[in-house]
């Protein structure tokens, strides 16, 4: 089996996605020879399809708010936070000769408002601190003499690193790399991985025939959405989210996708309720829909009293039946609190991120695996989740750098 340019002189990194080349940057800065495998034809693809959307690498919000948006995981992501939190990964973009704006929701993007610049600089600075780039190296495992091992176009081969560094994202966008496939290959040595969930994800609903025909595609805009918690209190949102074929997509979806997943993994089931005149109160409502019609359709006293477009129109009809929208208290009180069933999530393959993988458990100090000592863990194949806002991409690069420094550390400490 023939053997790679790495030896036990250098440190594998397995994954070039943020993660895994901000750690290949952290060992190389400690004076480290680097190799990244990859198993795509090149590095950063979910990271460059990402930024198509206009590159959200962070945001400008208190510190102590930020962290707080990784839910349960919020104190062990502080930890790699504190290394590289998104002040400081805001001015090592502006290292590489990228500028970056705040946008008016906090979001920061680069100036070009795309990824490729940043990752063009950024493999530039790679190669000239010496990082070693293997592109079309798939990881399968490791052998039995506990060396990792690659699927190449030339056949299999080993490695033999002084250390590893494991950045192989989630399960979602499979067709970019991250599959989740090595959730196998590690639970079959003994590391406490949970099972991956889609996150910042679309939801399945019911929709009847007549709306998924006429209305899949369309926005539903200035929305707000609320989610009761398990524990009895609510997380609302205001924002715009998409009517799919068969349920709901977009930005206000994403932002509550982890509670109302938990709950139809739960329950079977998720109730999301909208407000559909976010601008008007109830008692507002109440009285103008109490006047008469004078001839006009519901459809047009909806549009000039309620502000309501034919999509929300078509929802009240969808979700409230006729004795309620023929009666103003009950039709109001439907305009600020419609309930919508969402019966599944979509496919993990389908959502923008995902959720679970190792645990902080499988952890013996740092982001070293307990069960695999030399071997550390980065990135999104870690057991914690973000919404969307740039939450995701600061977590991916501080968990590369803070997997960097302990393999560092650990190779310094004498392994």
């Amino acid at each position: 089996m023939p053997a790679s340019p790495s030896s036990t002189s250098s440190v594998a990194v397995i994954g070039a996605g943020p993660a895994g080349l901000m750690a290949a940057e952290t060992l190389a800065q400690r004076g480290l020879q680097v190799d990244i495998y990859d198993a795509m034809p090149s590095p950063g693809r979910k990271f460059l399809l990402a930024g198509v959307g206009g590159m959200n690498i962070t945001h400008s919000e208190d510190a102590d708010q930020f962290v707080g948006r990784y839910r349960e995981a919020s104190p062990w992501v502080g930890t790699w936070l504190h290394q590289l939190d998104a002040e400081q990964l805001r001015h090592w973009v502006h290292d590489l000769g990228v500028e970056t704006f705040v946008g008016s929701s906090g979001r920061v993007f680069p100036i070009e408002m795309k990824a490729a610049p940043l990752l063009r600089a950024w493999l530039r600075r790679l190669r000239e601190s010496g990082v070693r780039l293997h592109t079309r190296h798939r990881w399968t495992g490791w052998d039995a003499q506990h060396r990792p091992v690659f699927e190449t176009p030339t056949g299999k081969l080993t490695c033999n690193p002084a250390a590893t560094v494991l950045a192989l994202g989630g399960g979602s966008w499979a067709r970019l790399g991250s599959d989740g496939a090595w959730t196998t290959v590690l639970q079959e040595r003994g590391v406490d991985v949970t099972p991956l969930l889609p996150a910042n994800c679309g939801f399945t609903v019911g929709w009847s025939p007549y709306l998924a025909e006429r209305f899949a595609g369309a926005p539903l805009k200035q929305v707000i959405a609320t989610v009761q918690l398990a524990d009895g209190s609510a997380l609302t949102r205001r924002g715009e989210c998409v009517v799919t074929r068969d349920g709901l997509e977009g930005s206000l979806v994403y932002a509550l996708s982890a509670p109302l997943r938990d709950r139809v993994i739960a329950d079977g089931s998720a109730q999301l309720l909208l407000d559909l005149a976010p601008d008007r109160s109830l008692d507002e409502l109440k009285a103008t829909l109490a006047r008469p019609r004078k001839g006009q359709s519901l459809a047009s006293v909806l549009r000039k009293r309620a502000g309501l477009d034919p999509l929300k129109t078509a929802l009240l009809h969808e979700r409230l039946g006729a004795q309620t929208l023929a009666d103003p208290l009950r039709l109001a009180q439907g305009i600020k609190a419609l309930p919508v069933v969402l019966s599944a999530t979509r496919p993990l393959d389908e959502a923008i991120s995902s959720a679970g993988g190792v645990t902080r458990r499988a952890m013996a100090q740092g982001l070293m695996l307990s069960a695999l000592p030399g071997v550390f863990c980065a990135g999104e194949m870690l057991d914690w989740e973000a919404p969307t806002g740039g939450y995701l991409l600061t977590a991916c690069f501080a968990s590369g750098r803070a997997a960097g420094n302990d393999a560092a550390d650990w190779l310094s400490a004498g392994s």
